[in-house]
């Protein structure tokens, strides 16, 4: 008889990642950490370097694989994370305004013995041209607090957004799709 498959460990205190693998019924355990953030670079190695932080400060435990995964919005090499502020979220939605910006996440698993697999997704989502009403009225909402590039698109936000190119849950905070292609066997589904 085999190893036992290994308890997926989410070293994050996003509700969405939480929410998404809750949605897809993937058992997991939650570990919020404090890991030092990069916040100047590349785009896909700032998120890249951010997630694998996240997941090494997880510290995997026997027959625990952890997952970090951080977020950012970018334009260029101009990267946006969280907001400190509703002036620096008003700020952020100007520029993003009827442009395009990538939505950029690193996703990093970190196995008990130290292995690592990662990747990172991008998307590609284009605003509407935002008046000074619309961006007051989304502030108002609170909303952009906690979220990179400050806004969600799964909740107010959506009406800020024209278009997306990519993987929506990467959007909402946990690009799905790149990490069942690191591990395909997370969902437990096993062929006919």
């Amino acid at each position: 008889m085999g190893r036992p498959a290994p308890r997926l460990v989410l070293a994050s205190r996003s509700p969405q990642r939480r929410a998404i693998l809750e949605t897809l019924g993937v058992p997991f355990e939650l570990r919020p950490v404090d890991a030092d953030e990069e916040n100047e670079g590349v785009p896909t190695a700032v998120a890249g370097e951010n997630a694998l932080r996240k997941a090494l400060a997880g510290k995997a435990a026997p027959d625990e694989i952890v997952l970090g995964v951080d977020t950012l919005v970018s334009i260029g090499l101009d990267i946006w994370g969280k907001p400190p502020d509703e002036q620096a979220a008003g700020e952020t939605l100007r520029r993003l305004a009827g442009r395009t910006h990538e939505v950029v996440s690193g996703v990093a698993l970190v196995h008990e013995d130290g292995s690592v697999r990662a990747a990172t997704a991008v998307t590609e989502v284009t605003f509407r041209p935002l008046d000074d009403a619309t961006i007051a009225w989304y502030l108002a909402s609170g909303e952009w607090q906690g979220r990179a590039g400050g806004y969600a698109i799964q909740g107010r936000g959506g009406a800020l957004v024209e278009r997306i190119d990519g993987d929506y849950l990467n959007v909402v905070g946990l690009p799905v799709v790149t990490l069942l292609g690191l591990w395909p066997d997370l969902l437990g589904i096993t062929a006919a």
